[in-house]
C-alpha cells in the first residue's frame, strides 16, 4: 500500500466512523406534533437534517422541527464537518492557503490538527470554540473521485476531468451528472511543463519529441541537438492527476505509451530537485512548482513556439494547461462550506491563488502590443492572397481593443466547450451580471484550423463565436445586456496558435477569443 493510499484510507476511515455514529434513529416533529418523520439521520449541516426514511432520503429544515432520538446532534455545539479527498497537490498548499484567507476575511481563527499518515484538518474557531472542520484526505485524483462516489467525502479534488467510467459509477450511486451546472468548478489553473537543469544546453522541444522521450523512443540528448548523453526521465507518481494529464493531453494524441524507465516522484519539489542536480535529466513538473528548473519552450515543425506563462495558461494558448477542479455532491453542504465555495470564486481568493504560485482566473486584458509573436506567426503562415487580406481585416477590426484572458476551446471532435471553457462561460456571465462591461464593446472572435477552404473555415469560426456568445448571455440571467455592445466575428485560420500538422495543433487553433474596448 502506497503512502498516499494509506493516508486516504486512514482519513476516510475517520470520516466514515463519524458518519456511522451519526447514522442513528431520530424522529423529527413539527411544533404542533401533527407531522412526524422517523428515520436514520444521514447528516446535519447546521440548518437542515438529511434523513433516510421509508419514503426515501428527505431533507428537512431544522428551524421548523424538533429532533428526538439518540442520533440528534447538539444544536449549540454544532461543528460543520467537511471532508475533501483527492489531489495532494491541491491539498498541500493551495486549499489550506484559501481556507486561511477565508478565515481571515470572515473573522475566524484557524488551527491545524495533524491526522494519521500525514493527513490533517483545518479547524475554524470563533474564539476558542470550533465552528467548522475541513479534513483533508490527500492522495490522488482517482481516490478523490472514489471517495465522492462512496459518499466518504464532501468534495473531490481533481487535476483532471472526471472520466466516463467514474461518471457512470457516480450515476449508479445516485449522484447524477458530476459535470452538470454547480457540480464541478475550476478552482485554479496549473500546467505541466518539461523542465531541465539550467546547465542543459537544450532550449526547446516539440510535443512529438517530448512524447518520444517519455515513451522511450528518444533516449539521447544528441537526438535533440544536445550533448551525447543518455536522457534520464522524471515524472509524478502514476495515478496522480498530473501524470494522468500527461497521458491524456500528450501521450494519447501521439498514440504512445509511457516508458517503464521513467523515475516517479510523489512530490513535484522532489522531482525538481532531482532534475536540478542532473544535467542530463528531463522532468514533467507542475508550472506552479517548477522552482529553479528551466522550462523548455514548446515548438512546432512550422516554426511556432509557445512558452508557459500566466497569460498563456489562462487563455489555454499553452497547450498543456491543467485545470484544478472541485467536484461536489448533489446534496446540500453546510453553510460554512457554501460560503467558502462562494469565496474562492471572488477577487480576494484570486489574489491568494497567485501568491500560492498557481494561475488564478481573474480576467486580465492583454494589449495588442503584447500580441507580437502571434501576429508574426500569422504573417509567416498566411498565403499571399486571402490569408493576408483576412489578417488585415482582423487588425482593422480588433485594433484599439484588448484581448480578455477568457478564451473558449472545445472537446476533441465536439462542439462542446471543454471544462475550462465551461467555467469561463460562468465567469464571464457573472461579470456581465455585475455590470463590469457596461458601456463597453465585447467582440467574440472565432478562429479555426487551416484544414479546408478559407471561406468555409471563416463561417465555422463565426458560428462557434455565436454559440459561445449565446451561452454566455443565457448564463447571465440577471444581466442587462442592452448596456453592452456584443458582436461576433469569424476570422477562420487568420491567427494560428500552433501548426496544423497534428490533431493537437488543429485543436489549439479552434477557439473563440474575447476582445474588449
Amino acid at each position: 500500500m502506497t503512502f498516499f493510499r494509506a493516508a486516504v484510507c486512514a482519513a476516510l476511515f475517520l470520516a466514515a466512523l463519524a458518519r456511522g455514529l451519526a447514522a442513528q434513529d431520530v424522529t423529527l416533529s413539527s411544533p404542533d406534533g401533527a407531522v412526524e418523520i422517523t428515520g436514520t439521520l444521514l447528516g446535519f449541516d447546521g440548518e437542515f437534517y438529511r434523513v433516510e426514511t421509508q419514503f426515501g432520503e428527505l431533507t428537512v429544515d431544522g428551524s421548523g422541527v424538533t429532533c428526538d432520538g439518540p442520533g440528534c446532534p447538539s444544536l449549540s455545539g454544532f461543528v460543520a464537518e467537511i471532508t475533501l479527498a483527492g489531489s495532494s497537490a491541491m491539498s498541500e498548499v493551495l486549499l489550506p492557503a484559501l481556507i486561511e484567507g477565508f478565515a481571515l476575511r470572515n473573522g475566524y481563527q484557524t488551527r491545524r490538527e495533524p491526522l494519521p499518515e500525514g493527513n490533517f484538518s483545518h479547524v475554524l474557531l470563533r474564539g476558542q470554540k470550533p465552528a467548522a472542520r475541513f479534513t483533508f484526505a490527500a492522495s490522488n485524483t482517482d481516490a478523490g473521485f472514489a471517495a465522492l462516489v462512496a459518499d466518504e467525502a464532501d468534495v473531490a479534488m481533481a487535476l483532471r476531468e472526471i472520466r466516463p467510467l467514474e461518471q457512470k459509477a457516480a450515476r449508479a450511486a445516485g449522484l447524477g451528472d458530476l459535470t452538470g451546472p454547480g457540480r464541478s468548478r475550476v478552482l485554479a489553473l496549473d500546467a505541466f511543463v518539461p523542465v531541465v537543469a539550467p546547465s542543459n544546453p537544450v532550449r526547446e522541444i516539440s510535443l512529438q519529441q517530448l512524447a518520444g522521450i517519455l515513451s522511450g523512443q528518444i533516449t539521447n540528448w544528441q537526438q535533440l541537438d544536445g550533448p551525447d548523453a543518455p536522457i534520464s526521465m522524471h515524472m509524478p507518481v502514476s495515478g496522480s492527476g498530473l501524470a494522468q494529464a500527461v497521458e491524456d493531453k500528450l501521450m494519447v494524441p501521439f498514440g504512445a505509451g509511457l516508458s517503464a524507465e521513467i523515475r516517479r516522484h510523489d512530490r513535484s519539489s522532489t522531482l525538481v530537485r532531482r532534475v536540478l542536480i542532473d544535467p542530463f535529466a528531463i522532468g514533467i513538473a507542475s508550472y506552479a512548482e517548477k522552482g529553479a528548473a528551466r522550462v523548455l519552450t514548446l515548438t512546432g515543425t512550422c516554426g511556432f513556439s509557445l512558452q508557459a506563462n500566466r497569460w498563456a495558461v489562462k487563455t489555454e494558448d499553452y497547450p498543456l494547461t491543467v485545470p484544478m477542479f472541485l467536484y461536489l455532491p448533489a446534496r446540500r453542504l453546510p453553510k460554512v462550506a457554501r460560503d467558502f465555495l462562494a469565496y474562492v470564486r471572488g477577487p480576494a481568493a484570486q489574489a491568494v491563488i497567485r501568491r500560492a504560485g498557481f494561475v488564478d482566473q481573474a480576467p486580465e486584458l492583454i494589449p495588442v502590443s503584447r500580441q507580437g509573436s502571434r501576429l508574426a506567426n500569422a504573417i509567416l503562415a498566411a498565403d499571399r492572397n486571402s490569408g493576408l487580406s483576412e489578417l488585415q481585416r482582423l487588425v482593422e477590426t480588433l485594433g484599439g481593443m484588448r484581448r480578455l484572458t477568457v478564451s473558449f476551446r472545445f472537446e476533441p471532435g465536439s462542439a462542446r466547450p471543454d471544462a475550462q471553457s465551461r467555467s469561463n462561460i460562468e465567469q464571464l456571465a457573472r461579470a456581465l451580471e455585475a455590470g463590469e462591461f457596461d458601456a463597453k464593446v465585447l467582440v467574440f472572435a472565432g478562429f479555426s484550423d487551416g484544414v479546408g477552404p478559407a471561406e468555409g473555415n471563416r463561417q465555422i469560426a463565426l458560428k462557434r463565436a455565436g454559440a459561445v456568445r449565446e451561452a454566455v448571455i443565457r448564463a447571465a440571467e440577471t444581466a442587462d445586456v442592452s448596456r453592452v455592445e456584443i458582436r461576433t466575428e469569424g476570422f477562420g485560420e487568420a491567427l494560428p496558435m500552433a501548426c496544423d500538422d497534428s490533431e493537437w495543433g488543429r485543436q489549439i487553433n479552434r477557439r473563440v477569443e474575447v476582445w474588449v474596448r
